[in-house]
């Protein structure tokens, strides 16, 4: 659903008249790819061979660029990067951009137990000048709950769930709230939420980088 969902916000950023006004897109969606918060905090296996795998799918296929909307898969973006001759995009620098141009001083981070021990998203956004809250314990476990809620196929109780982990971070006094997780949007686009133009879809934001890099194209 998260590489659906992706795909979808590409296509409705895209300023489309016609068919071949799109981006062309090849996609490697491999749901068997070992779980990543799991590597990283249980120490069960590292995905990083199935992800050079799919870069080399990719590469070979031709393509000029590689995103990637998964965030905790961003862990290892260093070690991907360094094996592509063309660019990967990152998806906190993505939202960070996207901070920037709201000129927002604060935010407030919902994200995988591994993304968080991951840290980019703490260390792209001090580079930057801008406060990144994280949630505590008893918070985080909230979250998690919601978002393997989704990954359930439980897409409404997730949602639900997870409105509430961000208007808790929102009572802490941030001004936005990033939604690192590629499932969290797609859940709280299922509920009544009113305020969801304080939070900072990481998807979205992916996208729209991988539109701002092919209009800088030559084609």
């Amino acid at each position: 659903m998260a590489t659906v969902d992706f795909m979808q916000k590409i296509i409705q950023q895209t300023p489309a008249e016609t068919d071949q006004d799109h981006l062309p897109l090849l996609v490697h969606s491999v749901p068997q790819i070992p779980d990543r918060t799991a590597c990283l905090m249980r120490g069960q296996p590292s995905p990083l061979n199935a992800l050079r795998s799919g870069l080399k799918t990719l590469l070979d296929a031709g393509v000029g660029c590689i995103a990637i909307p998964c965030n905790t898969a961003h862990f290892w973006h260093r070690d991907l990067a360094g094996l592509s001759p063309v660019p990967v995009l990152h998806i906190a620098e993505a939202c960070c951009r996207c901070l920037q141009q709201q000129n927002t001083a604060s935010a407030g981070l919902l994200a995988t137990d591994g993304t968080l021990k991951a840290g980019f998203y703490p260390e792209v956004m001090e580079s930057a000048g801008i406060s990144l809250t994280l949630p505590d314990r008893h918070l985080q476990q909230q979250t998690m709950q919601g978002i393997y809620q989704v990954k359930a196929g439980q897409i409404r109780e997730g949602g639900q769930h997870l409105l509430r982990c961000m208007n808790a971070l929102l009572d802490t006094g941030v001004e936005r709230v990033i939604f690192g997780c590629t499932e969290i949007p797609l859940a709280l686009a299922h509920t009544d939420a009113t305020q969801l133009e304080v939070g900072v879809d990481a998807t979205q934001a992916l996208a729209a980088q991988c539109l701002r890099w092919y209009r800088q194209q030559d084609r």
